[in-house]
């Protein structure tokens, strides 16, 4: 920080803070053109460990359950899918768009072992899934 005097502090501290979290949003949400076939925004995870299983939460919100899919693959696992644009937006003029819609790809990168995709549940636009570790 450039200024000792607490106000100042507090400013340049809450400027780079907001700085950050607009960079964030901007990883997360990336638009892509119209028809493109790579996804276009990565979804958040929180991922919690216990001694015998992996639990993770994926926020999809506006997602149906047929509308994605979760894989492990190799040391990750991948969900993936597509949130559409509802039907009767499709013709509005947009005034604010900051939950993202289209394809959508996460990967998420497991401690190292093996792992098992045992149950998953999508609620209230979160999808919970829970993996068994299988070197136990």
């Amino acid at each position: 920080m450039t200024s000792q005097e607490p106000e100042t502090w507090m400013w340049e501290r809450a400027r780079a803070l907001l700085e950050r979290a607009d960079r964030v949003q901007r990883q997360f949400f990336q638009p892509g053109r119209p028809g493109a076939r790579r996804p276009n925004w990565e979804p958040p995870v929180d991922v919690f460990e216990t001694p015998t299983e992996l639990w993770v939460q994926v926020a999809l919100p506006g997602v149906e359950a047929n509308g994605m899919r979760v894989e492990i693959q190799g040391n990750g696992l991948v969900v993936y899918g597509e949130r559409p644009l509802p039907h009767a937006f499709r013709n509005a003029a947009v005034l604010r768009l900051e939950i993202p819609h289209g394809r959508f790809e996460r990967t998420v990168e497991l401690p190292a072992g093996r792992y098992e995709l045992v149950r998953s549940e999508l609620v209230n636009g979160c999808l919970f899934l829970n993996l068994a570790k299988l070197d136990q």
